[in-house]
């Protein structure tokens, strides 16, 4: 009868079934344990060999997987013993993490599952708060980062920041390009938090970098640069025809300020609508050419015919991401063409906007030799969004981090019959 007991409690072969009862006061099932002679009086946190330092608390209660509607808690002595290196400590139990309240097997189900279903389920399934999945996520998380080497082999990397909160609260997020995974997150949006990265990495993998993506920010790549000086560092293109999507949103501001202006002086009718068609020719300017329906083809040739500066800067992004979808040296090319025709084009917001590109030069070219881009970690920026929802509610950021470690970072818990099966 044990036996069936200890498979269902999902025991292993270190810890000792003693009696299991059912306690009528509080309608669970309760499990005596204890752990066997070589697992015992060994330290939570290393698990060395330790001598008894007390009896701790007495008798304490890990919560277990439910039996049906019934739920099951695993209880046992809880001693304290003299860590030679971490001084006294509760002494490790062979069913559940140190400095947990509930079993191994029940918190890689919640791990498990909280990357699969909605926060709801989670909470209503296990019958457990939210704070709770967050404490034991982070464990989760700690118990695989103590097992695997998420930064062993990176080779091609990519950077980025993402805010995760209201009031400027941000995480920075570094992705591999080989493998698409989540390779490292924390809190914080500056020189110190990306630092911290590097720190981790060390001195001699930081040497193995070969390639950096990153969105231009110069702190950044001041950083990159002090850490991993063999790396080549390479803009993202997406990042750069952004700036010149703003340089042409600029000019199409002041050109319907300009008509709106003159609707207020003169309140003619043609103002009217010159105002109207420019507030409309929005999308129709931002979009790709092989994107834009009917009705914004027809737009784009009225600016063209009547606001040919507006249809010019409309060109010049064109242009510059013409450059980037050519790459290498056609690419490069391109590239001079168009900086040569924006430095004398006229139009302040793009004449402003070659200066940047030639300071960012070297980064840029890069991109285009190596054909790197943000597209990857803005894809995980987005998950990590989706993440951000369904977290909402974790006491820290840190919680937030294992989820999305958890989550993308290419390494889950099993359930508990996988590990079973095995």
């Amino acid at each position: 009868m044990f036996r069936v007991w200890r498979r269902l409690l999902g025991l292993c072969d270190r810890a000792v079934l003693e009696e299991v009862e059912f306690d009528e006061a509080e309608q669970v099932v309760v499990a005596h344990v204890r752990p066997k002679s070589r697992a015992a009086r060994r330290c939570g946190r290393c698990g060395r060999r330790s001598p008894r330092f007390d009896h701790g608390d007495g008798r304490r209660r890990w919560r277990g997987l439910d039996l049906g509607t019934v739920q099951v808690f695993l209880e046992a002595d809880a001693p304290r013993v003299t860590c030679p290196r971490h001084g006294v400590a509760v002494a490790a139990v062979p069913w559940a993490r140190h400095g947990a309240r509930h079993t191994a097997a029940f918190e890689d189900t919640v791990g498990w599952l909280a990357t699969q279903c909605s926060k709801t389920a989670v909470t209503r399934l296990l019958r457990i708060g939210w704070r709770t999945v967050g404490n034991i996520i982070t464990r989760v998380v700690a118990d695989i980062d103590a097992q695997v080497d998420r930064l062993a082999g990176l080779k091609r990397i990519g950077i980025d920041e993402i805010s995760y909160k209201r009031g400027h609260r941000y995480l920075m997020v570094v992705v591999d390009h080989d493998t698409g995974r989540l390779v490292w997150a924390a809190p914080g949006r500056d020189s110190a938090a990306l630092g911290g990265f590097f720190d981790q990495l060390g001195d001699q993998r930081c040497r193995q970098i070969t390639h950096v993506s990153a969105d231009s920010a110069e702190w950044i790549g001041r950083v990159v640069r002090r850490r991993c000086p063999q790396a080549v560092l390479c803009a993202d293109p997406f990042h750069v025809v952004s700036w010149a999507t703003d340089a042409l949103d600029e000019v199409r501001r002041q050109v319907w300020n300009d008509a709106r202006g003159a609707v207020t002086q003169r309140r003619a009718p043609r103002a009217t609508g010159t105002a109207k068609m420019l507030k409309g020719a929005r999308y129709a300017l931002w979009k790709n050419p092989e994107n834009l329906t009917e009705r914004q083809q027809t737009k784009l040739a009225w600016v063209a015919k009547s606001h040919p500066r507006l249809h010019r800067a409309y060109l010049l992004k064109e242009g510059l991401r013409v450059a980037f979808k050519l790459k290498g040296e056609a690419g490069k090319e391109a590239l001079d063409r168009w900086i040569s025709w924006a430095r004398r084009c006229r139009i302040p917001s793009f004449v402003q906007l070659q200066r940047r590109i030639v300071k960012n030069r070297a980064e840029i070219d890069a991109a285009l030799d190596h054909g790197l881009s943000q597209g990857l970690i803005e894809s995980t920026n987005t998950k990590i969004r989706v993440l951000t929802r369904i977290a909402f509610g974790f006491r820290s950021p840190e919680a937030l981090v294992a989820l999305a470690l958890l989550s993308l970072g290419g390494y889950r818990p099993d359930l508990p019959h996988q590990k079973t099966a095995r």
